[in-house]
């Protein structure tokens, strides 16, 4: 029986807690910051506060302790907020070897560094950056639905065949379909630029546009995500795939989605500090990520005047309607420009 610590026991990595335990062929350990998390899945099975409603097998342990989360892990996955990666990996990395498999499940870049997460835990390594197999796992997957058992599929980036076929088979089942991949940047960058246009197209709904704002939206979202990711040395395909279109399909028009609902509530007048209050500890990856998108785009001179619009929302207080105004009427561009958007 194969060990697995999964570190972050929100929605996202109990769910995969929930993948991983109903094999019955995984030793879990579910590692959760809060005692009350922790307490009343010991208790009940359940995660009450971040995914009420699902059943946690018996072979998953929850733990607040990460010595005992870590010890024997063949594979550890990293499932929490973007902001908290660098300081838990601090922590962890004495007790990672050269055996072990990280998979990232995080969608977010580091504010600081414009890293992205594959890239801060290898930073964090400590001289096993070589060694250290890290993956990046992404794809579109509400945690509720998943947790369900509704079809899933979803990516797997590595650098090294190997790894992500080792993934694959460990995560795979009939309800949750794994597909490999080799452009970690690629697959980074869709996981984490999506929540960003998925903002956007709640804010449309706020305003109560309708579906024609939202088709376009999405359309020229992915043309901006995919220009940034190229830029970065992603493959263009990739973001035509799962974890670029899929994911972005997703978070722009489900109503689980987290950053489309802060988009709706901002086109309909709220604050983003009384949003975020509203939301109980649950993490919106959009609202951190646009800031470092914005910069990482500077960098490579890239234009991305979604991003931009949403920063202006986000950080200096503009009026929802008047960057929607100034998106459509932006100096006149081919669809299939490359560089402008």
């Amino acid at each position: 029986m194969s060990q697995i610590a999964i570190i972050g026991a929100g929605a996202w990595g109990t769910a995969i807690s929930i993948v991983l335990g109903r094999k019955q062929r995984h030793e879990v350990r579910l590692w959760a910051y809060e005692d009350a998390v922790r307490e009343y899945i010991a208790a009940h099975r359940v995660n009450e506060l971040f995914l009420p409603g699902h059943i946690i097998p018996e072979c998953v342990h929850v733990t607040g302790d990460l010595r005992s989360a870590l010890d024997g892990a063949g594979i550890v996955v990293s499932a929490m907020p973007s902001q908290h990666c660098r300081p838990l990996f601090e922590q962890m990395s004495p007790r990672l070897t050269a055996q072990t498999l990280v998979v990232s499940a995080t969608k977010g870049l580091e504010q600081t560094t414009l890293l992205r997460m594959t890239e801060v835990i290898e930073a964090t390594a400590k001289g096993r950056t070589k060694d250290l197999g890290i993956s990046a796992l992404s794809g579109p997957s509400f945690a509720s639905e998943v947790a369900r058992g509704d079809p899933t599929a979803i990516t797997i980036a590595s650098k090294h065949p190997d790894i992500a076929t080792t993934v694959q088979r460990e995560f795979s089942d009939t309800a949750f379909r794994v597909y490999t991949n080799d452009d970690v940047v690629g697959v980074e960058l869709g996981g984490a630029l999506k929540n960003i246009i998925a903002i956007a197209a709640g804010v449309c709904d706020g305003l109560g546009l309708g579906h024609n704002s939202i088709a376009g939206l999405i359309t020229r979202g992915l043309a901006e995500m995919t220009r940034l990711a190229t830029a970065c040395g992603a493959r263009a395909e990739t973001m035509s795939g799962l974890a670029g279109l899929g994911d972005l399909v997703l978070t722009c028009t489900g109503g689980l989605s987290r950053n489309r609902t802060v988009g709706v509530e901002l086109g309909r007048g709220r604050k983003l500090p009384e949003i975020i209050a509203g939301m109980h500890g649950m993490v919106a990856e959009g609202v951190y990520t646009t800031d470092a998108a914005v910069q990482l785009a500077r960098q490579h001179g890239v234009e991305i005047p979604i991003t931009q619009q949403m920063h202006a929302i986000l950080n200096e207080g503009k009026a929802p309607r008047d960057a929607i105004q100034e998106l459509m009427t932006r100096t006149a561009k081919s669809e299939v420009h490359l560089t402008g958007g």
